[in-house]
């Protein structure tokens, strides 16, 4: 089987850009770092970010179902347990304004409970008018916590 070499046809490379008209003269403007693609909703404005939800913080000395926390969707939610105690504590989710709540699984096993402090990503939520609770346990001490994005 004889020898194939494949040779490029000339000396040249074909070049892909995207970029636009840009505003001064009408001249194409290659999209760089510094000089970025500019986008615009339709009504004319530049899209914001929108605010924070409040937190669910507060301080718990006994069992209860603290909440709702009502996140932002596509946000990491943080969660704050902090102080002396001892117990258990359940993230619990809910579609229903809190009729009914359900604990939280990862790979079909049991996510978001707690025996000790922690300072952590504990949740992304993706579904809008989704709620999160805690479920606080306690044997003994005082839970100081916060849920927060």
């Amino acid at each position: 089987m004889p020898d194939t070499l494949i040779k490029l046809p000339g000396g040249y490379a074909v070049a892909t850009a995207i970029g636009y008209a840009d505003n001064q003269d009408g001249s194409f403007a290659i999209v760089a770092a510094d000089r970025p693609l500019p986008v615009v909703v339709q009504d004319g404005t530049l899209p914001t970010a929108p605010s924070p939800p409040a937190p669910l913080s507060g301080a718990s000395a006994t069992s209860e179902l603290v909440g709702p926390f009502s996140p932002a969707a596509g946000r990491a939610v943080m969660l704050l347990l902090e102080g002396t105690w001892q117990g258990e504590i359940t993230l619990l989710r809910s579609t229903d304004g809190g009729a009914t709540t359900h604990g939280l699984t990862l790979g079909g096993e049991p996510w978001g409970t707690f025996t000790g402090n922690v300072c952590e990503p504990v949740w992304e939520e993706s579904e809008a008018g989704a709620q999160l609770y805690l479920q606080i346990e306690l044997t003994s001490g005082t839970l100081d916590y916060r849920l927060a994005q």
